[in-house]
């Protein structure tokens, strides 16, 4: 038997189950601020004034993020309405197109039987992107279509097809057209890399290389005229360089972290659970192309290992960080971690693999042990049939350690098994009890469901409670307090209800907490009520 098929038919099937079970589970959570119920309000205000052209962050022009994330998301909202599944839909979509483009990189790169499911399993099992299918941003667009470009032109350049080169430059512009610069950033990287090390410079350079071009400048240009409709020249500046240099110079960005390591160290959770893993892999093969002196070795590829180093050092440098800058980055990781493994299955007494072991089995008991203690701190029991299937999982988990299996193959399917049983709790019960702390959401359901007009319900200027905009299917009026009438309603937040110089009554208040701001203090049962804050409902007197 070959030594990297160590996953069964029977494995695999079950592995992509419980992943498009996690997936699922992640479709009915209910949005969370900021970003993910701005980004919906907003794509929720283009498909009810089926205005695609013009992009507003409630009332004012937005001139940030590209059009392709908030097109989408619309025309799926004017498909199945106006609902978080709706809005959902086409990152699913689009993490689904990352996974198999990571399976068919990997086979292209890699001639060894199961790398490709083993590298789609590590993508999907990211804890990067989990997040990113259900808190959706940007991100998963973006994923996609990197990874669907760079394979792309990988096969353009190995096979020289004029349909690669096409779908390669279209991949690219798409993604350009959800992030910006940032997307070409990685795809450019990861190709240089790939002809630095194969040598392969004329098969890139041909009459191809144009038709990509063309492909991206024609894929580009929707979102380049909309730019152009809403803010002229202007817009165009903008999106073509302005955008991602702010963000590396921290220009107009307010600059959030100097630490040139915040990407090295941010991976540790973001490609949990197979982090180690993946340094460990970066730091082998890093060693041994130096030991080489860069000389091209049969079954070598540059293209993942390279693109890690380029794109880190570009980013690492920016004055503006977040954990999800990373995501288009994490399906050339998951090429590069499966890669590296199968190595490992060819010395399968490796003192690495021994360390990756036991250092997983530290992660899976302090994972039950955090479960456990959620369980009994905040989530309780929120879905039962649920929990049970919960519960069972992480009792396969327990029978799957203590099995007889290779050492390598326990780990593999272990990380990935504990990958899913933990957001299947995660997406099934801790998200949906952490999502009630979220007063406007719960405002929200509260207007719909009491038959209150939506229409006289007001904000402040400045506020920001998108969750409450999605939920009522209104971008709500921001006013000033003195433009207010007698009878008018207001969503307000209790700190600047304080400096409210209107009279009022109370007619509904919520417990309110920044949920994207966990601490100890606020999910212990004990000191929780003094991390809450309200939101209320007013009526003016």
């Amino acid at each position: 038997m070959n030594s990297t098929i160590l996953l069964s038919t029977r494995n695999l099937i079950f592995l992509y189950l419980g992943f498009s079970l996690v997936y699922i589970l992640g479709l009915f959570i209910p949005l969370m601020q900021n970003d993910s119920a701005q980004h919906a309000s907003m794509a929720m205000k283009m498909a009810l004034n089926s205005d695609f052209l013009n992009i507003y962050k409630g009332e004012a022009p937005y001139l940030d993020k590209p059009h392709m994330h908030f097109w989408l998301a619309a025309l799926s909202m004017k498909a199945f309405g106006v609902n978080a599944i709706a809005y959902r839909i086409p990152a699913i979509l689009c993490l689904i197109l990352g996974a198999y483009s990571t399976k068919k990189l990997a086979e292209l790169l890699y001639d060894i039987p199961q790398v490709g499911h083993w590298a789609a399993l590590v993508f999907l099992s990211a804890q990067g992107i989990i997040l990113s299918a259900h808190d959706v941003r940007t991100d998963a667009i973006l994923t996609g279509f990197v990874v669907f470009s760079i394979w792309q032109f990988v096969v353009a350049i190995k096979k020289q097809t004029l349909n690669a080169s096409v779908l390669a430059g279209l991949g690219a512009a798409i993604a350009f057209s959800s992030k910006g610069l940032m997307t070409l950033v990685i795809i450019s990287f990861c190709v240089f890399a790939y002809l630095l090390y194969s040598r392969e410079w004329k098969k890139f350079f041909t009459p191809r290389l144009g038709l990509s071009f063309l492909a991206f400048v024609l894929g580009l240009s929707p979102v380049l005229y909309a730019y152009f409709h809403q803010f002229g020249m202007d817009g165009i500046k903008f999106i073509l360089l302005g955008q991602s240099v702010s963000r590396m110079t921290g220009d107009g960005f307010a600059a959030n972290n100097s630490d040139y390591l915040f990407f090295f160290h941010t991976l540790l959770w973001v490609f949990l659970p197979f982090s180690l893993a993946f340094y460990f892999g970066v730091f082998a093969r890093t060693k041994t192309l130096i030991k080489e002196k860069f000389r091209k070795q049969s079954g070598v590829e540059f293209l993942t290992l390279g693109g890690f180093w380029l794109v880190m050092f570009v980013f690492s440098f920016s004055q503006f960080k977040l954990p999800h800058y990373l995501n288009g980055l994490l399906p050339i990781l998951a090429i590069l971690t499966a890669s590296y493994l199968i190595t490992l299955a060819k010395n399968p007494s490796s003192q690495s693999l021994k360390i990756l072991w036991y250092v997983q089995i530290v992660v899976i008991a302090f994972c039950l042990f955090i479960v456990g203690w959620l369980s009994l701190e905040f989530t309780g029991v929120k879905n039962v049939p649920l929990w049970i299937l919960g519960a069972g999982l992480f009792a396969y988990l327990l029978y799957s350690v203590f099995s007889s299996e290779s050492l390598l193959k326990k780990y593999l399917f272990n990380s990935l098994l504990l990958s899913i049983a933990l957001n299947v709790y995660l997406n099934a019960q801790f998200y949906p009890v952490l999502t009630t702390y979220q007063g406007s959401l719960t405002l929200a359901k509260y207007v719909t469901d009491s038959g209150i007009d939506k229409r006289e319900v007001h904000m402040l200027e400045g506020s920001e409670y998108w969750a409450f905009d999605f939920y009522t299917k209104q971008n709500t009026a921001r006013v000033k307090s003195s433009d207010l009438k007698v009878g008018d309603l207001l969503v307000i937040d209790q700190k600047s209800l304080e400096t409210f110089s209107r009279p009022y009554t109370i007619l509904k208040t919520q417990v309110d907490y920044r949920i994207t701001r966990l601490t100890l203090p606020f999910l212990s049962s004990e000191s929780r009520p003094g991390k809450l804050s309200k939101m209320l409902l007013v009526k003016v007197e």
